[in-house]
């Protein structure tokens, strides 16, 4: 319980610091709020408990009720957060398609290239077994050469397309 002297000059206090303390706070936060604030305020020092041992009371008081703004502003940031849920759907990682089909249409240019410079015979070759799909067998008849030559004519067309995959990759890198 608190001493008789003890609230009297608090209540002198009150009366004193009340008009200086609600301007202060209406001033940066509303005419609205301050009342509120001002009561925390001297509750604040109230319950402390060491009113009676403080030089300067209107000083801690002041230091009260800036504090009490600092917590106000914070809680008002904490509340004015917004959390949404993860929706993976929405968040997951995309795929960098649009890198893809750049890539990949490099890779065509480079497929193309490479075959407008192989010779006609083993271009030829190549696209009837590739594209046309048919077995070295039915194109050595076609061509009226053996397995063997098919066979040569298509590591041939291969390695060429490497050739030019390597050369489109080391531009990349550089």
């Amino acid at each position: 319980m608190t001493a008789p002297c003890e609230v009297a000059s608090f209540d002198a206090f009150y009366r004193t610091e009340n008009r200086r303390l609600l301007r202060f706070f209406g001033k940066r936060v509303g005419w609205d709020a301050a009342p509120d604030l001002v009561q925390d305020a001297f509750t604040r020092v109230l319950r402390s408990g060491s009113f009676e041992r403080l030089d300067n009371p209107s000083a801690y008081l002041t230091r009260t009720a800036r504090n009490l703004l600092v917590e106000r502003s914070r809680r008002r940031m904490r509340e004015q957060n917004v959390m949404f849920p993860l929706d993976d759907g929405r968040d997951a990682p995309v795929a960098p398609e649009q890198t893809w089909q750049i890539e990949a249409a490099d890779l065509r240019r480079a497929y193309w290239q490479s075959l407008r410079e192989m010779p006609q015979r083993t271009r030829r070759i190549f696209l009837m077994h590739r594209l046309r799909q048919m077995t070295y067998t039915e194109i050595a008849e076609k061509f009226r050469i053996s397995n063997q030559g098919v066979e040569y004519h298509m590591m041939r067309a291969l390695a060429q397309c490497r050739v030019a995959v390597a050369g489109m990759s080391a531009t990349k890198l550089n």
